[in-house]
C-alpha cells in the first residue's frame, strides 16, 4: 500500500511507518519485488515503473522549457546515480521524453536541429585542412555570445557526434584523420588539380611543393598517383626526362666524347638525383657492361674511347712528367717492385731496389754462380801472376743478417712461391709514383675543357676520379718501360760489380801488404802519422772514389735510370762530391759509406780498412784477406819488380825512394810506401839494419838529394847562373859517384 501510494519508498522509512523491525521489512521487500516485475529494489529503496513514468514526464516538461538538461542535475534532484538516470531515460527517449541524450546532456529535437545546422555550416564553410576541436570551440563561443550566461553549454563530443552523422549521410564531403584533422573535399580536389597542373607542365614536381599543399608523405602520394613516374631524392620526374638524358648519353658514348648529365638535365635535379636517373638509362648501363663507358662522380659519363685518347697522349708525353722521366734518366723513384723472376745466366731475380731503408736494401743481386765467381777474384801488388794461388784465398765471413739479405737478393726458387702476394702488395705502393695532382695537370693540358670538373677540396670530383682511373694505366705503362730497361740493366750491373770486385781484390791485397809496414813505425808517432796519411791519400782515395761511383751507378741501374758506360778509372772526387753520392745511397749502405769517408779523412789506415770491409760486406762484395802464402808470393813479385826498377832508374831524385823501399824490404821483409818527407826517418830506422858502408853511402845520397832539391826550390832569376852551377855539381855527384856505388851495394845485397 505504501509503495502504491508513493511509487517510491525507503526501507528505513517503511520500518518506521509500519512499526516493524528493519530486518523483517528487508525480507518482505525482497519477496514483494520478486513477485511484482514493475518494482525494483535499488540502494535500499523500492521504486515502481509508474514512479519513473511520472518522473520522466516531469523531466520532459523541464526539457521542453529549457531545451537542455544535464544528467548530473537530474541525478542530484532524484538522489540517484547518473548511471541509473541513463538506464531509466534511454527506454523512454522518443516516447515520454522528447529529446536526445548526448554526452551527459538531454537536448530537445529543435535544439539538436539547430546545432546540426551550425555544424553543417561550419564544415561546409571550411576549405582548408582544419583541426575540428578548434571549430567546436568556436561554435561553443558563438552559442555563449548568443545566449549569454544562461545559454546552453554544449560539449565538443556532441558537435563531433553530429559531424560524424553528417559525414556518414554525405551532407558534408571530405576526409577525417585521427586526431580530428578535417580535410574538405574541395581542398583535396584543389590539391589534386595543383599537382596535376604542375607535373604536366614541368615533367617534374618537388616534394616541397606537396608539403606546401599540406599533402603528407609526398613521395608515396606521387608514386600512387603516377605509377610510371620516377621518385628521386628531391623531386619526382616524368619518364620523358630519362628518355631525354638517355639519348644524350648514348650520343656522347657513340661519338667517343664525355658528357656531364647535369648540363642536360633541368636545373632542379642535383647530383645524387642525376646518379639515380643515370642508373636507369639503358644506353649507359649497356655501355658500362660492355666496358664502353665509365661514370665518374655523380653525373659525368666518359666514353672509354675518350679516356683512351687522353691516356695515349699522356703516355707519349710521359717523359715530361718528371717521375716517369726516371725511366730513362734523372732522379730515381723509391719503389718496392718485383721484377720478373728468371733463372739462368744474364738475368737477376730482384726482390728489392736500392730505395729501401732497411739492412737488406743494399744487397747486390746476382745468381749463385756469379757470387762464386766473384768470390774467387785474384789480386796482386802489381798485377803479377797469382792465379795459381786461388785456392789459398781466405774471405771474411759475412754476418748472419747480411748473409740472409744476400740470400734474399739471390732470388732462389723459394722466393717465387710467395712472389704473387708480395707483388700485389708492392704494386699498391707503386701507385704513389704518379700523384693525382700531377695527372690532373697533364689531363688539363691535353683536355682543357675538363677544367670545370675540378674541385680542389672534393675527393669525388670527376677530374680527380678520372686521374685516379688513369693512374693504374700510366703506372702499368711506366712499369713495362721500366722493366724493359731493368732487364737490360741486369747484365750491365753484373759486369759493373764484377769489374769492381776485381779491382777491389787487387787494391785490398796491396793495401793489406803495405799496411803491415806501418807496425815498424809505431814507436815513432810523427813518422807513423805521415805514413798513415800517405797510404790513405795514395791508396785509399782512389778505391773509395771507385766504390762510391760504382755503387751510385748500380743504384741508378737498379732503379731503371740511364747510366753512361764511360769508365771512371781516373776520376778523383772532392769531399763534396763524395758526400753527395753518399746521400743518394739507401739506408744502411749510406751510413757505411759515410763512415768510410770519415775514415778516409782520418789519421789511421787500419780504421779505414775496417770501414772499407764494412761497406763491401754491406754491398754484397767480398773483402779478400791477405794470408801468409799469398803475402809471400806478393812480396816476391814486389821485390823482383822493385829490384828491376832500382837497376834501371837513371833519375837521381826518383832513385832515392825506390832504393830506400828496397832496402826496407830487405831489412824487414815488408813492402813500404813512404813520401819524400818520411825518407829521412826511414833511413834513420835502417841504420842498425845495414852495413856501415851501405848506410854511409845512403846517408850521403839522401843529404845530397835534399840539398839538390833545396837549391831547385830556392833558385831565382837573379841567382839562376850560380844556382845552376851548384845544382849541376850536386846532380853529377849523385849520378856519377853515389848512384852507381849505392846500386852496387844494394843490388849486390839483393842478389845475395
Amino acid at each position: 500500500m505504501e509503495i502504491k501510494k508513493q511509487g517510491r519508498a525507503s526501507l528505513v522509512d517503511l520500518s518506521d511507518t509500519l512499526g516493524v523491525d528493519l530486518y523483517h521489512v528487508e525480507r518482505q521487500s525482497q519477496k514483494v519485488v520478486s513477485d511484482d516485475p514493475t518494482l525494483m529494489l535499488i540502494n535500499g529503496e523500492i521504486m515502481s515503473q509508474s514512479y519513473w513514468n511520472t518522473v520522466t514526464e516531469e523531466i520532459n516538461e523541464k526539457l521542453q522549457e529549457r531545451s537542455q538538461i544535464a544528467l548530473a542535475e537530474i541525478a542530484a534532484q532524484l538522489h540517484i546515480g547518473s548511471e541509473l538516470v541513463i538506464s531509466i531515460l534511454e527506454p523512454r527517449l522518443g516516447t515520454i521524453v522528447k529529446g536526445r541524450l548526448e554526452g551527459g546532456q538531454l537536448y530537445t529535437p529543435a535544439y539538436v536541429s539547430r546545432i546540426t545546422a551550425m555544424v553543417r555550416g561550419a564544415a561546409r564553410g571550411t576549405t582548408v585542412p582544419t583541426n575540428l576541436p578548434s571549430v567546436w570551440n568556436s561554435l561553443q563561443q558563438q552559442l555563449q555570445e548568443m545566449h549569454g550566461a544562461s545559454g546552453v553549454s554544449v560539449e565538443g563530443s556532441f558537435f563531433q557526434s553530429i559531424f560524424n552523422g553528417l559525414l556518414k549521410e554525405g551532407a558534408v564531403l571530405g576526409s577525417i584523420r585521427a586526431g580530428g584533422q578535417w580535410t574538405p573535399a574541395v581542398f583535396a580536389h584543389a590539391q589534386k588539380e595543383s599537382v596535376d597542373a604542375f607535373f604536366s607542365q614541368n615533367s617534374y614536381i618537388g616534394y616541397d611543393v606537396l608539403q606546401k599543399l599540406a599533402i603528407p608523405q609526398p613521395k608515396q602520394y606521387l608514386e600512387a598517383r603516377y605509377p610510371d613516374g620516377i621518385a628521386l631524392d628531391a623531386v619526382f620526374v616524368h619518364p620523358s626526362v630519362v628518355d631525354m638524358l638517355d639519348t644524350a648519353v648514348g650520343d656522347a658514348i657513340d661519338n667517343g666524347h664525355w658528357i656531364d648529365s647535369l648540363s642536360v638535365l633541368p636545373s632542379y635535379i642535383t647530383g645524387p638525383d642525376a646518379t639515380r636517373i643515370l642508373s636507369i638509362c639503358p644506353s649507359l648501363q649497356k655501355a658500362i657492361k660492355s666496358s664502353k663507358a665509365v661514370l665518374f662522380g655523380e653525373s659525368c659519363v666518359f666514353s672509354n674511347v675518350f679516356i683512351k685518347g687522353i691516356f695515349d697522349r699522356l703516355e707519349k708525353d710521359m717523359d715530361s712528367f718528371g717521375i716517369g722521366h726516371s725511366v730513362g734518366q734523372g732522379r730515381p723513384v723509391n719503389m718496392n717492385l718485383c721484377s720478373e723472376h728468371k733463372t739462368g745466366s744474364g738475368q737477376y731475380s730482384e726482390t728489392k731496389v736500392l730505395g729501401d731503408n732497411d739492412a737488406g736494401s743494399t744487397g747486390v743481386s746476382s745468381d749463385r754462380g756469379s757470387k762464386k765467381k766473384r768470390g774467387k777474384g785474384t789480386g796482386s801488388a802489381k798485377g803479377g801472376s797469382l792465379e795459381k794461388d786461388d785456392d789459398n784465398e781466405e774471405s771474411i765471413p759475412v754476418k748472419g743478417k747480411k748473409a740472409h739479405r744476400k740470400n734474399k737478393d739471390v732470388g732462389s726458387s723459394g722466393d717465387v712461391k710467395h712472389g704473387g702476394k708480395k707483388a700485389s702488395e708492392k704494386m699498391k705502393e707503386s701507385t704513389n709514383i704518379f700523384p693525382d695532382e700531377l695527372i690532373e695537370q697533364k689531363v688539363l693540358a691535353v683536355a682543357p675543357e675538363l677544367e670545370e670538373l675540378g674541385g680542389s677540396d672534393d675527393s669525388n670530383a670527376p677530374l680527380k676520379l678520372l686521374s685516379s682511373h688513369l693512374r693504374p694505366m700510366l703506372v702499368d705503362s711506366w712499369m713495362k718501360k721500366r722493366n724493359t730497361m731493368l732487364s737490360g740493366n741486369a747484365e750491365r750491373r753484373r759486369r759493373l760489380l764484377d769489374n769492381l770486385q776485381k779491382q777491389i781484390d787487387e787494391a785490398v791485397l796491396d793495401m793489406q801488404l803495405y799496411e803491415k809496414a806501418l807496425d815498424v813505425f809505431e814507436d815513432d808517432p810523427a813518422t807513423s802519422g805521415i805514413l798513415h796519411k800517405h797510404l790513405l791519400k795514395s791508396m785509399g782515395t782512389p778505391i773509395v772514389d771507385k766504390v762510391l761511383i760504382t755503387l751510385d751507378k748500380d743504384r741508378k741501374l737498379k732503379n731503371g735510370m740511364e747510366v753512361e758506360d764511360s769508365e771512371d778509372e781516373h776520376v778523383q772526387l772532392s769531399t763534396a762530391d763524395r758526400t753527395s753520392l753518399v746521400k743518394d745511397l739507401p739506408g744502411a749502405l749510406s751510413l757505411k759509406a759515410q763512415a768510410l769517408i770519415e775514415a778516409l779523412e782520418g789519421k789511421r789506415f787500419n780504421s779505414f780498412m775496417d770501414a772499407l770491409r764494412d761497406i763491401l760486406e754491406e754491398s754484397g762484395l767480398t773483402f779478400k784477406k791477405l794470408d801468409k802464402r799469398l803475402e809471400r808470393t806478393m812480396l816476391h813479385s814486389y821485390r823482383k819488380d822493385l829490384t828491376a826498377q832500382v837497376s834501371s832508374e837513371s833519375d837521381p831524385v826518383s832513385f832515392l825512394p825506390k832504393v830506400v823501399a828496397l832496402l826496407f824490404l830487405q831489412a824487414y821483409n815488408k813492402a813500404l810506401q813512404a813520401p819524400g818527407r818520411a825518407v829521412g826517418a826511414v833511413i834513420a830506422l835502417l841504420k842498425d839494419k845495414l852495413p856501415a858502408s851501405t848506410y854511409k853511402v845512403l846517408a850521403d845520397y839522401h843529404s845530397t838529394t835534399v840539398k839538390l832539391l833545396a837549391l831547385q826550390a830556392a833558385a831565382t832569376d837573379d841567382e839562376e847562373d850560380c844556382a845552376s852551377d851548384r845544382m849541376r855539381e850536386k846532380k853529377e855527384d849523385l849520378e856519377e859517384r853515389l848512384m852507381p856505388e849505392l846500386k852496387s851495394l844494394v843490388l849486390g845485397t839483393s842478389k845475395e
